[in-house]
C-alpha cells in the first residue's frame, strides 16, 4: 500500500507505539486520525483528533461515520493488566479480552466498509510474541493476543476479496509505559518498531516480525510448545 497520501486511523495514538506510528505516518505523507478516548487531552501536532473508545461500540460507529475517507486502519490500542487466568480477577480477564480482542474486531468491522468504499486499503493489528508464548502470570493478555492473532488471519481471508490487506505486527517488549515496570528486560525502540510496521504495510506483508525474540519464537512454533521463560 502506498502510504504517501493515505488516510489513516490509528487507535491509541496518544502515547507509546501508537504515537510513533502516527508521527511517522505524517512524515511519510499520510493524513492521520488520532483515535483516542479523550481527544481534548491529545498533544500531537498535525493529526485530526477522533474520539474512539474500543470498548464503546457507539463511539466506534460514530468514529467510522466521521472518518469516511479512511483507507488504513491501525488497531494499536490495548492494555496489559498482568492477570493470570485462574488466580486473577475475572473482571480483569474480561477487560483484557474486551480491549485487546473484541475492541480491534469491532473497530475493523466498522471501518471495513469505509475502506472498501474508498477503493480498498489495509488494516494492521498490533499483536505480540505473547500471541505464541503464554506465560501464566500474563494469562489474560496471552489469551487475548492469541485470539487476536487468529482473528487477524481469519479477517485477512475475509477482507482480501474486498481489496483490503490485513497484517499483524508481532513484537516482544517495547520501551513504552506498558513495560515501565520491567527494567531488567531488553526492550525494542518504539520508533524502530513503528518504522518496521509501516514498511510492512507498504510491502503488503501479512506478518511483520519486529525483533529477534519474535523471529526466534515464530520459527520454533513447528517444534511444539515454546517454554514461557523466553518471554
Amino acid at each position: 500500500m502506498e502510504l504517501n497520501g493515505a488516510i489513516a486511523v490509528v487507535t491509541g495514538a496518544n502515547r507509546g507505539l501508537g504515537r510513533h506510528l502516527a508521527t511517522q505516518l505524517l512524515e511519510r505523507g499520510a493524513s492521520v486520525y488520532a483515535a483516542v478516548r479523550r481527544p481534548d487531552e491529545l498533544d500531537l501536532p498535525g493529526v485530526t483528533p477522533l474520539r474512539l473508545d474500543v470498548t464503546d461500540h457507539g463511539s466506534i460507529q460514530t468514529a467510522a461515520e466521521i472518518a469516511t475517507d479512511a483507507n488504513l486502519l491501525i488497531n494499536n490500542a490495548g492494555i496489559s493488566t498482568g492477570t493470570p487466568l485462574i488466580a486473577g480477577d475475572f473482571e480483569a480477564v474480561h477487560r483484557e479480552l474486551e480491549t485487546n480482542f473484541y475492541g480491534p474486531l469491532a473497530v475493523t468491522r466498522a471501518f471495513a466498509p469505509v475502506i472498501q468504499g474508498n477503493g480498498g486499503g489495509a488494516v494492521l493489528n498490533i499483536l505480540s510474541v505473547i500471541s505464541w508464548v503464554h506465560p501464566a502470570q500474563a494469562g489474560a493478555y496471552a489469551a487475548a493476543k492469541a485470539a487476536a492473532w487468529a482473528m487477524t488471519d481469519a479477517v485477512r481471508e475475509e477482507l482480501e476479496p474486498r481489496g483490503i490487506s490485513v497484517s499483524g505486527l508481532h513484537v516482544g517488549f517495547i520501551d513504552t509505559d506498558m513495560t515501565a515496570g520491567m527494567p531488567d528486560v531488553p526492550k525494542a525502540d518504539p520508533a524502530d518498531v513503528a518504522a518496521q510496521a509501516l514498511d510492512g504495510i507498504a510491502k503488503g506483508q501479512p506478518e511483520i516480525l519486529a525483533d529477534d525474540l519474535t523471529r526466534q519464537v515464530r520459527l520454533g512454533l513447528a517444534h511444539g510448545p515454546i517454554p514461557t521463560r523466553v518471554a
